[in-house]
């Protein structure tokens, strides 16, 4: 299978007052044509990093990639003209700025003819729910519609591959599942590869065939979503304590035959064979330690528990560093 990306050992460091920080720690990564990969972390992780090292607005500080059969360092024009790149956050309209015709020069921008240029919007706009608004103010968009339309833009030169940045960041529930059906709509139909980062585990879990798990700039997994979740046999007991969390630690340990029991400042994720027939004892045992649980749940495993297991820390937990 062709391979879209090839990444080999690479790196970015960043100078800041503080005192060098590695943003990108040597990683390895591929995506096949038409795969959906999703590169899952919180903020801080490196994603954003990674991204702009692929898509050309960042040098690597060391290693070497290949994207869409072009060597990102010796051809990074070969490079852009072969890739889409929807960023975190969109350029802020001006008031004049209407959709048709910024669609249109963005096009014209990548080389297209107007006459071609013309042609795709024409595919591009109703394939993304953006027909009838080609006329509209781009200010009049709704947020999801505005999503909408920064994707149309990274697709109106046909990539061959496309890069999402948190795609459904700041969307309303409604708008992240209708633009999570034109992300899977735009692979099925046109076969276009795409890399998404996100820190959402519902839309990593909904939308990639493969998942890229990282944390402070390494990918510590890389596996299908199935298979991560598979890693973690039986339920997760979740308890939450507002103090004595070590003490709890051992009581549960001592009352159930628990396969990985992973601690937090206040909660307590115990991962057993069976969840409904350990809450009991685990109860018991810390009543008889005088310890007082806030809540309790059982759930099957996530991502999230995944990303937990993988790294000893929730995904939510991530600060915002260069990246």
């Amino acid at each position: 299978m062709t391979e879209m990306i090839a990444a080999r050992a690479l790196s970015r460091s960043f100078k800041t007052k503080a005192g060098p920080v590695e943003a990108v720690r040597g990683i390895d990564l591929t995506v096949a044509e038409g795969e959906i990969v999703g590169l899952l972390g919180p903020n801080g992780a490196g994603k954003t990093t990674t991204l702009r090292m692929l898509t050309t607005l960042l040098l690597p500080s060391s290693g070497t990639a290949t994207v869409a059969g072009h060597d990102l360092a010796r051809e990074p024009r070969a490079v852009r003209r072969r890739i889409g790149y929807v960023a975190q956050v969109g350029a802020a309209p001006s008031a004049g700025t209407i959709v048709g015709e910024e669609l249109i020069t963005q096009a014209r921008l990548q080389g297209l003819s107007k006459a071609d240029a013309q042609r795709r919007l024409e595919v591009v706009a109703p394939r993304l729910d953006l027909g009838g608004l080609e006329r509209r103010a781009l200010l009049e968009l709704s947020g999801g519609q505005r999503r909408r339309f920064d994707v149309a833009l990274g697709l109106m030169h046909e990539p061959q591959l496309v890069f999402l940045d948190e795609p459904t960041t700041g969307l309303d529930p409604q708008s992240r599942a209708n633009l999570w059906q034109h992300i899977r709509a735009l692979r099925d139909e046109t076969g276009v590869t795409i890399l998404l980062t996100t820190h959402y585990l519902d839309e990593a879990d909904a939308l990639a065939d493969r998942v890229l798990v990282m944390d402070h700039g390494q990918i510590v997994a890389d596996d299908t979503p199935d298979a991560l979740k598979s890693r973690i046999s039986g339920d997760v007991v979740t308890i939450g304590l507002s103090e004595g969390i070590e003490r709890a630690e051992a009581v549960v340990r001592s009352a159930v035959a628990a396969r990985e029991v992973v601690t937090t400042e206040t909660t307590l994720l115990v991962t057993v064979d069976d969840g409904a027939t350990a809450v009991a004892p685990i109860l018991r045992a810390l009543d008889s330690a005088r310890l007082s649980p806030t809540s309790i749940t059982v759930n099957r495993p996530t991502l999230d528990d995944v990303f937990l297991t993988l790294t000893g820390r929730s995904l939510r937990d991530g600060e915002e560093v260069a990246a």
